[in-house]
C-alpha cells in the first residue's frame, strides 16, 4: 500500500505558504484623482479672489495635469462625482460635448447628478449610452417599477488593482432636478443603495470607493473656495461613512465643498474628499492598502493653474467642432452692460435684479422672482452675446406667470432667507431682513409698489418653469392661480429684452435690505 506521508507533506507545506501569503500579503498602491460639480467649466476662470488673478481650470489644462500624474504614478484612475452638465456648449448639444470631454480626458467612471436631468431623463440616458465608461447611480429606478435606470456599480482594474466603484445621489440632489426632466424616475434611500453595493463588491475588490451627489445644494459662485461664508457642510457625506462600514473612500459631490486633505471617519476610517467645483482643483488621492483596507494615504486639492499647463491636444481637438458650431449660434452680439452684473448666494445681487427685473417688465407682472441657483455666470461688462447669456441662464426654463396671494409672497421670501437654496432674487417688491432670526422668521418687512403688501390681495408674479414646478423646494408655487407658460426661454426672454435696449445700465439696489448688524 503506497504511503501517505509525502502527500501528507505536501498538503501541509500548501496550508503554510498559505497562511504566510496572507499574513504578508502585499501592499497595493493606487492614485485616484476626481472630479465633481464640473458645470461646463471647459475654459480657464479669472480666480479674481487670488492675487495677481490667475487663471485657474480649463479642461484641455486639467487633462494635461492627469495625465502628468498617469505619467509618474501607476495605476491612476479619474472618477467624477456629477453635475457635468450647465453652460452654453452643453446646452447647444444638450450634454453631448461634456460625455465627449470625458472620453477624450479617459474618464473611468462617473456618478450621475442633478443637472445631469437639465434636458430630461431620455436625453441623458442617450448620453450616457456613448460613453464606454460606466456611468452609475444604485438609487436611481424607473418609477413604479424596481427596473434600474443606469448600472449601479462597476469594478475598475488595473495594473493589479481592482476598485469597486458605487454611485448614488442624495434626495436633495433630486429636489433641485428640473421636476419636468425626471417625472418617470423614482429616487430611493442611498443609505440601503450603498449597503447593497458594497455587500456586493467587498471581498472582490482592494478598495470599495462611493461617489455620491448629495447634501445641500452648493453655491453657484466661482470664488466661493474663497468665501467661507458661502461654504456648505458635508455632513450627509460623514453620516453615510458612519452608517456604512466598508467604504474605503467617499468621492462627494453637490456641495461644492472643499476638502482640502481628507477627513476621515473616526469609527469606520472611511476616507471623504470632495472638490470645490468648476475644474479649478483637481483632488488627488494616493492610498496603499492591504487586504481590502486602506493602511496609509496622502491627499490634497492640487490648482490647476492654467497657465502653467500647456492644453491637452486631444482634448482640445475634440471640444472644437462644438466650438465652432456655437461660434455661428451664439456668438452674435446683443447688448451692451455698462457694468457687469454679478451673483451673489446669499444677498441681493446685480444679475438676480436684473434678470427678475427682465421678467416682470417683458410680461407686464408686478413682482418677478428668480432663484440664486438659476444663476450660473455673470454678465460682463462691454459687448453681451448669446453665448454670455446662456452661460448666465442655462436650463431649459420658460417664463411662468401667475397669481400669488399677499401671504404666499411673504410665505416665497421668507423661504428664500432661510438660505438653504440661496436668497430668493426679487423685482417690484422691498423686503427687509434680520439673519439674526430663527428661519421662517427673518423677514421684517416686506412692500409691493412701495405699500405694504396687502396678505389677501392677488398679485400678478413672473419667475421661471423650475420654481413654478415647485422647484428647490418652493411648493408654495403650486399654490398660483391663472397660471400660464408664456413658452420662452428665460434666455431668449433676456436676448430680447437686451436687443430692445442696446445699452443697459445696473439695476436699482436696495430690493433685500439686511439690518445693518446683519449684512453679508
Amino acid at each position: 500500500m503506497r504511503s501517505t506521508r509525502p502527500l501528507a507533506l505536501l498538503l501541509a507545506a500548501v496550508l503554510i505558504a498559505g497562511a504566510l501569503t496572507a499574513a504578508e500579503a502585499p501592499e497595493k498602491q493606487v492614485t485616484i484623482v476626481y472630479t465633481n460639480d464640473f458645470h461646463s467649466a471647459l475654459d480657464p476662470i479669472p480666480a479674481y479672489w487670488l492675487p495677481g488673478s490667475p487663471r485657474l481650470g480649463g479642461a484641455a489644462q486639467l487633462s494635461t495635469l492627469v495625465n502628468r500624474i498617469r505619467e509618474r504614478e501607476r495605476p491612476v484612475f479619474l472618477l467624477d462625482a456629477g453635475d457635468m452638465f450647465t453652460g452654453s456648449l452643453s446646452f447647444l448639444s444638450r450634454g453631448e460635448v461634456l460625455m465627449e470631454m470625458m472620453m477624450a480626458m479617459r474618464y473611468d467612471a462617473m456618478a450621475i447628478g442633478n443637472h445631469e436631468f437639465d434636458y430630461g431623463a431620455v436625453n441623458f440616458e442617450r448620453q450616457m449610452n456613448r460613453v464606454p465608461f460606466p456611468v452609475l447611480a444604485a438609487n436611481i429606478v424607473h418609477r413604479g417599477t424596481s427596473h434600474r435606470y443606469s448600472r449601479p456599480w462597476t469594478i475598475l482594474e488595473r495594473d493589479g488593482v481592482r476598485l469597486g466603484v458605487i454611485g448614488v445621489i442624495g434626495l436633495d440632489a433630486r429636489s433641485v432636478a428640473l421636476p419636468a426632466g425626471i417625472t418617470e424616475l423614482d429616487f430611493t434611500d442611498p443609505v440601503a443603495a450603498v449597503k447593497a453595493g458594497v455587500a456586493e463588491l467587498e471581498g472582490s475588490v482592494d478598495l470599495v470607493v462611493v461617489l455620491t451627489h448629495q447634501g445641500k445644494t452648493g453655491p453657484m459662485q466661482t470664488d466661493s473656495e474663497a468665501r467661507s461664508d458661502v461654504q456648505r457642510d458635508f455632513d450627509e457625506d460623514q453620516r453615510l461613512a458612519g452608517a456604512v462600514p466598508g467604504i474605503d473612500v467617499l468621492i462627494g459631490g453637490h456641495a461644492h465643498r472643499g476638502i482640502e486633505q481628507p477627513w476621515v471617519h473616526p469609527e469606520t476610517g472611511t476616507l471623504v474628499v470632495q472638490t470645490y467645483g468648476y475644474g479649478t482643483r483637481l483632488g488627488y488621492l494616493r492610498v496603499r492598502a492591504r487586504d481590502g483596507r486602506v493602511t496609509t494615504h496622502d491627499g490634497r486639492l492640487l490648482e490647476v493653474r492654467s497657465d502653467d499647463l500647456p492644453p491637452d491636444p486631444v482634448v482640445e481637438a475634440r471640444l472644437a467642432p462644438y466650438r465652432e458650431r456655437a461660434a455661428t449660434v451664439i456668438g452674435e452680439t446683443v447688448g451692451t452692460l455698462t457694468q457687469r452684473l454679478v451673483r451673489d448666494y446669499r444677498a441681493e445681487s446685480s444679475l438676480g435684479s436684473f434678470v427678475a427685473d427682465v421678467m416682470r417688465q417683458e410680461y407686464g407682472a408686478e413682482v418677478a422672482i428668480e432663484n440664486a441657483g438659476g444663476l450660473r455666470a455673470d454678465l460682463p461688462a462691454g459687448p453681451v452675446t448669446k453665448g454670455h447669456v446662456l452661460d448666465a441662464l442655462p436650463f431649459v426654463n420658460s417664463v411662468v406667470t401667475m397669481e400669488l396671494t399677499g401671504a404666499q409672497l411673504r410665505a416665497v421670501v421668507e423661504q428664500g432667507l432661510t438660505l438653504e437654496r440661496g436668497m430668493v432674487q426679487v423685482s417690484g417688491l422691498r423686503a427687509s431682513y434680520d439673519l439674526a432670526l430663527p428661519p421662517g422668521r427673518r423677514l421684517v418687512s416686506l412692500e409691493v409698489a412701495g405699500a405694504p403688501v396687502d396678505e389677501a390681495r392677488r398679485y400678478r408674479v413672473a419667475t421661471n418653469s423650475f420654481l413654478a414646478q415647485g422647484g428647490d423646494l418652493y411648493t408654495t408655487f403650486l399654490q398660483g392661480e391663472k397660471t400660464v407658460d408664456g413658452g420662452e426661454l428665460l434666455s431668449d426672454v433676456v436676448i430680447r429684452h437686451l436687443r430692445g435696449r442696446r445699452t443697459v445700465g445696473p439695476p436699482a439696489p436696495g430690493r433685500l435690505v439686511p439690518r445693518p448688524a446683519d449684512k453679508p
